[in-house]
């Protein structure tokens, strides 16, 4: 929200302006009149002397360039705010009647593919399963999700659609630095690149993981870009390779869960979710007040220490680190406690700094895993929704 008053102090706008899609308004030359004290309707009316223009509009990056940080306007924003996905909590009540006996599954299989938004959260049916809801969004040729991505990353990005298309599509395989980015898609790693990575990181597509090192305290100079936004994730993933099949209606199974690699490809998704709402989890990791300084995914390749470890989260604070593993599966037994051991061992942490592994699980969880003492804290995704 901006109130806009050009040099002299005096408004030169009429009327408070709405726009659903403010990056559009360049087609008309419309941020080029706002910047002149042209209007739209009306002349400015001569006894106003001020006025507050609030825009909202899917790039944010547009609304900083183009508003925010123009020289035309004098006078500071009233308050910058981007709207997040809902918390996950907030999502269980588009169960609607059926919210008090739906299991956690059945929520989180379907948050996976539409994460925390409304919009895609309303086109759910209660009274059918995760699975039917999923086949009939994504896979029938009218389905919201099999449409929807194209035509929102054409009307956001426009002219510059295709570069940040390839760019979503290579990180649909996994993170990648900047650098690696722009070497695959034989671009310069230049300003130009570096603002694309930038306005799609503010419009939600992808997230930049610059979270802490643990062995030095200090962020890592080269940031690890990964799709943020589940739908897009899932969609590249799974929808795209078989987009012309399910155009012709020709796209036909007896449910979701007999598809190749189904239970892989959700277990991915589950992980990128919980992930994204990674500070909902510190509530639940009794920090005493600490401060969460880092709260991302951690990579770190082999070296002459010892073999490379792979985090899904790691949360810290100036004197713990908590190495979050994250598991969507069926059964989940007590083998996970020496495979997260193995982690614990391999994460270097810097002196005076303990870490503390923590469980985040989706499924039947074994006694003996609670039993054994292991994890400081063991999270089911199920007490995320309350």
């Amino acid at each position: 929200m901006n109130s806009a008053k050009n040099k002299d102090g005096k408004c030169r706008l009429a009327g408070d302006i709405f726009r659903k899609k403010t990056s559009r308004i360049d087609r008309f030359g419309i941020s080029r009149k706002l910047h002149h004290g042209r209007t739209f309707r009306s002349p400015c009316p001569k006894k106003r002397d001020r006025l507050l223009l609030p825009i909202c509009g899917s790039v944010n990056a547009w609304i900083k360039k183009n508003i925010l940080d123009n020289t035309g306007f004098v006078g500071r924003f009233s308050r910058d705010y981007v709207l997040p996905e809902l918390d996950l909590a907030d999502c269980l009540p588009f169960w609607r009647a059926a919210a008090p006996r739906v299991d956690a599954r059945t929520v989180f299989d379907v948050l996976s593919v539409t994460g925390g938004v409304p919009r895609y959260l309303e086109e759910i049916d209660p009274g059918l399963s995760a699975g039917e809801n999923i086949r009939r969004l994504c896979f029938e040729p009218e389905g919201t999700l099999f449409k929807d991505f194209n035509e929102i990353f054409s009307q956001v990005f426009a002219g510059d659609a295709p570069l940040k298309r390839s760019v979503v599509g290579l990180l649909a395989e996994g993170p990648l630095s900047g650098r690696e980015l722009a070497e695959r898609l034989r671009r310069p790693d230049n300003g130009h690149f570096s603002e694309c990575l930038r306005e799609l990181e503010l419009a939600g597509f992808v997230a930049a993981d610059r979270g802490l090192n643990p062995a030095t305290g200090r962020r890592s100079r080269l940031s690890k870009y990964r799709i943020r936004d589940n739908y897009t994730r899932f969609y590249l993933r799974y929808i795209e390779p078989h987009a012309d099949e399910i155009a012709s209606g020709a796209y036909r199974f007896t449910g979701v869960e007999r598809l190749p690699g189904w239970e892989t490809v959700m277990g991915l998704q589950f992980e990128n979710l919980i992930v994204n709402h990674a500070m909902e989890l510190v509530p639940r990791l009794r920090l005493g007040g600490a401060i969460v300084e880092s709260a991302a995914p951690f990579r770190h390749a082999r070296d002459s220490r010892g073999g490379g470890v792979q985090v899904d989260l790691l949360l810290q604070t100036a004197r713990a680190a908590y190495l979050v593993e994250i598991k969507r599966r069926g059964a989940i037994g007590p083998e996970i406690v020496p495979e997260v051991a193995r982690k614990v061992r391999r994460l270097h942490a810097r002196g005076g700094m303990s870490v503390r592994p923590v469980l985040v699980y989706l499924g039947e969880l074994s006694g003996e895993v609670e039993g054994s003492g292991f994890f400081d804290a063991v999270i089911s995704a199920a007490d995320l929704l309350s």
